[in-house]
């Protein structure tokens, strides 16, 4: 899975702005633009909605704070297990933190009662039930991934009784199910890092001696931001 010299098809090459090294280019690609999928193509972000994300340390949740605010979001909400983790948050442009323990009461007061627009949620686990639980009327769960092991089940009725929604973003289906898309994408993406509107990741940088560290910090969940293995 890592190597010096790797092919890849023509499509799924970009170039870089020149205010973004190779580094942070490697923690782009997977990460922004599975999240601009999700905002855009599968969360349907309007102008000013409030955007909540759980994990907002990892990888999927920093490139959630740096890029939300840049395609409309009017607020950023960030979930997080810990104070240092809170801080990894606030440093990636969330504009509220709360952790997770009894993070759905904070939320729900930090939005006066009425929710958020739009959850994105790589984590799963037991907390997808209050996910739904703080939605806005005609909000949108969009289900990234289950970091916390559990895949999660929802009763229906919930959906009805409150007109929201759950819905799939899987971005690396889409890519392949849709020719041309990558290039959507990166025509919308890359002046927004070219112009500093989305901040380039500053990614957790580990030699390739490492690499076995790396993949831990992922597993165990200590990881912070996106974790890139430097080759050379």
């Amino acid at each position: 899975a890592m190597a010096e010299t790797a092919v890849t098809p023509t499509q799924m090459v970009f170039r870089l702005p020149d205010n973004v090294s190779l580094e942070a280019g490697a923690g782009i690609l997977f990460n922004d633009l599975t999240v601009h999928f999700c905002l855009r193509t599968r969360g349907r972000l309007a102008e000013g909605e409030t955007v909540l994300v759980h994990g907002a340390a990892g990888g999927i949740g920093t490139s959630t704070l740096r890029m939300a605010a840049a395609l409309g979001a009017g607020r950023v909400i960030a979930v997080v297990s810990t104070e240092e983790k809170a801080a990894v948050a606030r440093a990636n442009g969330a504009t509220d933190v709360v952790l997770t323990d009894g993070w759905l009461a904070a939320v729900k007061e930090l939005t006066g009662g009425r929710g958020v627009d739009i959850v994105l949620d790589p984590v799963g686990g037991d907390r997808f039930t209050d996910s739904i639980r703080s939605l806005a009327s005609a909000g949108r769960l969009l289900v990234v991934g289950f970091t916390a092991g559990e895949i999660p089940t929802v009763k229906v009725n919930r959906l009805l009784l409150k007109n929201v929604e759950v819905t799939g973003a899987a971005w690396g289906e889409w890519v392949m199910s849709h020719p041309g898309y990558l290039q959507e994408q990166w025509a919308e993406v890359e002046p927004l890092l070219a112009s500093g509107k989305i901040a380039p990741p500053e990614p957790v940088l580990y030699p390739l001696d490492k690499a076995a560290e790396a993949v831990a910090s992922l597993d165990n969940r200590t990881a912070t931001g996106k974790v890139v293995v430097t080759l050379r």
